[in-house]
């Protein structure tokens, strides 16, 4: 027990620092443009260097990119309550249905014109269709995606939730939407929580609230989406090594347990008794750890490792956004929810 605390403790460290700084530098920038989960990424990916070099933190880093972004995703469903869920859901559900049959139907289609391997181009559509960067960090060790492109996937994802951010609100201003419409359209379209926060509060506080609660109706998707690509991984590992008798697949193995205690502490926030104290205690740790955790992705990965993927997966990721942005607005349009 010491002795493996002993071998995590300086990764650990040395990940929890610069989750601090990424939160720090991202507190300087006005209007939260870049989020603490992105400067975590491209700050670990700054200091990538010292890890290559000193060998001893790697263990505490691998250890902080997988069970450390474990613990963020449970913590995560204390700012969920399944009552606001199912009240914005009968709105927002429908909606969900085509964004999502969207991100993954167009997604999958133009990667294969790029010739795109499945994986970075699955990151790129669940990115999109359920919540950026935490639906990445979720999915990507499930299908055991290399570390820069789960970097690439939710550096693509930022850059596109800037432009939504400046441009969104004017699109809805000069539309005429309704604070329902628009905070259902931008919870269903914008992809990282900070951008859902910035662009929908921009228009009004009741478009605001709504943006929020979809958005974290969407967040519930990383369920399914965790199991599915679970199986998918395993099913195709079991393919490629039939040769040596492997033929089955192995739920108990793939089986993410950790979405099990993430259904929990929803159940426990919807009872209404966790006091609001421990709400916001545990939901600023949450925060912490998936900081901390993409500050690990990004010390194992290095800017060279992302420019060696090329333009395909970001202009694959733009094509995919911008889709669902219009698909979401059609729908409501479509469904007189406008």
């Amino acid at each position: 027990m010491f002795k493996k605390l002993y071998n995590l403790a300086p990764g650990l460290l040395f990940s929890g620092c610069v989750a601090v700084i990424a939160m720090f530098l991202s507190s300087l920038i006005p209007g939260d443009i870049i989020g603490a989960t992105v400067m975590a990424l491209l700050v670990g990916m700054a200091l990538n260097p010292i890890l290559n070099r000193y060998k001893r933190f790697n263990p505490g880093v691998s250890y902080a990119g997988k069970i450390v972004l474990r613990i963020g995703i449970v913590l995560m469903g204390v700012n969920m309550n399944f009552s606001e869920v199912l009240n914005v859901g009968k709105y927002s559900l429908f909606v969900m249905i085509f964004t999502m049959a969207t991100a993954f139907g167009a997604g999958n289609l133009v990667g294969k014109m790029f010739g795109m391997n499945w994986k970075l181009t699955n990151l790129l559509s669940v990115s999109t269709a359920i919540c950026g960067g935490s639906a990445v960090a979720a999915v990507g060790p499930v299908i055991k995606a290399k570390d820069e492109d789960i970097a690439y996937a939710i550096s693509s994802t930022f850059i596109f939730d800037v432009l939504t951010v400046v441009v969104i609100p004017w699109i809805g201003i000069a539309l005429g939407m309704s604070s329902m419409g628009y905070g259902l359209w931008v919870g269903t379209a914008v992809n990282d929580t900070s951008s859902v926060v910035a662009a929908g509060y921009a228009f009004s506080e009741f478009a605001g609230n709504t943006a929020v609660i979809v958005k974290l109706t969407r967040t519930l998707f990383i369920i399914p989406y965790v199991l599915i690509f679970s199986i998918i991984t395993e099913r195709l590992e079991a393919k490629s090594e039939a040769v040596k008798g492997r033929t089955s697949i192995n739920f108990k193995k793939i089986f993410p347990y950790f979405i099990i205690l993430f259904l929990v502490v929803v159940a426990f926030r919807s009872t209404g008794i966790m006091p609001d104290i421990l709400v916001s205690t545990l939901s600023k740790t949450s925060k912490f750890c998936m900081v901390m955790a993409l500050s690990a992705i990004g010390l194992k990965t290095s800017f060279g490792d992302i420019k060696d993927i090329g333009f395909k997966p970001m202009i694959l990721g733009f094509i995919v956004d911008t889709l669902v942005v219009f698909v979401s607005i059609g729908v409501q349009v479509a469904t007189g929810r406008f």
